[in-house]
């Protein structure tokens, strides 16, 4: 579908008349009429302001949303990965893991991080999982590796260890 149809098809959706629509936009009701004949188009900054008040993406609206294939097929070099502790999203491009901790028994030996930027003082890092071996590791990052290669947007963790706190708290093995 075309930006037009979309408009108009958008416009009716909501129950809102093209003079609604010019009223939120601040043009006139020619103008919306207009832009549903495919005459025209608005400004850039109408069209976000346009896609914000529908509650729509831009993609859409311009008819320009690839409905039959997934989004995840750009390969970017990044993947968003959640933490263990669901407190933190990462756009990481990089991933590393840390030298083996002198734990107690029970406790993870492994961290896994998650870098989304570097600057003067260095990489920008994010704990990403704790583990409780270098296999389980290393098994994660392997298919980090390939999640990234397939260009897939996002990655949720599958050997970090699911804990209820950080060192000196129980971790179920």
């Amino acid at each position: 579908m075309t930006f037009s149809d979309n408009l108009k098809q958008i416009r009716k959706e909501k129950g809102l008349t093209q003079e609604d629509l010019a009223n939120m936009l601040d043009v006139s009701r020619q103008a919306v009429s207009k832009w549903e004949l495919d005459e025209g188009y608005p400004e850039v900054e109408k069209l976000i302001l346009l896609a914000s008040q529908l509650n729509i993406s831009l993609d859409y609206l311009m008819g320009t949303a690839l409905a039959d294939k997934p989004l995840s097929t750009t390969n970017t070099g990044k993947i968003l990965i959640a933490s263990y502790d669901g407190k933190s999203i990462v756009n990481c491009h990089k991933i590393t893991s840390s030298n083996v901790f002198a734990t107690k028994k029970g406790e993870p030996k492994y961290a896994l991080f998650g870098i989304d930027g570097s600057s003067f003082w260095g990489d920008n890092s994010t704990l990403l999982g704790w583990y409780k071996d270098n296999e389980s590791i290393q098994q994660e990052i392997s298919e980090i590796m390939q999640a990234m290669k397939q260009g897939l947007s996002s990655y949720e963790l599958k050997y970090a260890l699911k804990s209820e706190g950080l060192f000196g708290k129980l971790f179920r093995l």
